[in-house]
């Protein structure tokens, strides 16, 4: 798109090609998560998610975090009747009904909130220094948004408990590897680069395709698998609807690179 991306006060965002890059950029705070920053990210995202020319987004804080938690100073006054009438941290989880990839790249320190919004992208590369983690344990309060349902999921429920419970045993980016949490571990200074260009090669697929993959793929957290397999093949029947099939398929059989349109 040519105009030029909207000025945030918490993020940076700009174009790499087909990409959408979002930059958490509290750094006196160690990228804390106000509920101003979430407002930000989901607006950054809604916006992507609209640009015809974006096929994927990539979320990144600075090599020391990419967010050390939600922000304590925001919330520590609230109470139970304000927490329940206003929906504190609902408005979070806007972020998982974006159609377009989302992958976290991240450095640092991913720790409770921080940790969560990792774990609401679809796909998490970590530099060398990550560290993941959910103390809020240590503060009185259990995760809030997501870390209870998403990290079991991602690492079994043994670890989850340990990670929960303890509120200190957090993870390295090589165990991070090792149970699953992350795809991909690179070293720091090319931790964003390595992401892009993985958002990139996402981009360059057909979108529809690509969208209905990671609702499908998403879809198995929450049905049956007769269910899923159902919405798997439907999805699949749907596409052939598409001119991206048309001209995949007939790009495989004439042995030449797909042009895909997004139709």
């Amino acid at each position: 798109s040519t105009e030029s991306p909207k000025q945030y006060d918490n993020i940076l965002v700009e174009t790499k090609g087909k990409v959408g890059l979002i930059t958490l950029n509290r750094p006196k705070a160690l990228n804390a998560l106000s509920s101003q920053l979430f407002v930000e990210i989901n607006e950054a995202l809604r916006s992507f998610d609209a640009d015809k020319d974006i096929g994927a987004m990539v979320i990144t804080g600075s090599e020391k975090a990419f967010a050390a938690g939600a922000d304590i100073k925001e919330m520590k006054d609230n109470t139970f009747i304000d927490n329940y009438k206003k929906n504190f941290l609902g408005h979070w989880a806007e972020m998982t009904e974006i159609k377009k990839p989302i992958i976290a790249a991240v450095n640092g320190y991913a720790l409770g909130g921080g940790c969560e919004l990792a774990m609401m992208c679809d796909i998490i590369y970590a530099g060398e220094k990550a560290i993941f983690g959910q103390p809020e344990i240590k503060l009185g309060v259990i995760p809030g948004a997501g870390g209870t349902q998403r990290l079991v999921k991602a690492v079994g429920k043994s670890k989850a408990m340990e990670i929960i419970l303890t509120g200190s045993v957090n993870l390295n980016a090589t165990e991070a590897l090792q149970y699953g949490l992350v795809s991909k571990v690179v070293p720091a200074d090319q931790l964003v680069d390595e992401a892009v260009k993985t958002a990139s090669k996402i981009a360059s697929m057909g979108q529809p395709s690509v969208q209905m993959a990671k609702e499908a793929i998403n879809k198995s957290f929450d049905v049956s698998l007769d269910a899923g397999l159902r919405w798997e093949r439907i999805f699949f029947q749907a596409l052939f609807g598409t001119a991206d099939q048309k001209e995949g398929m007939a790009a495989f059989t004439e042995k030449r690179k797909p042009t895909f349109t997004n139709e």
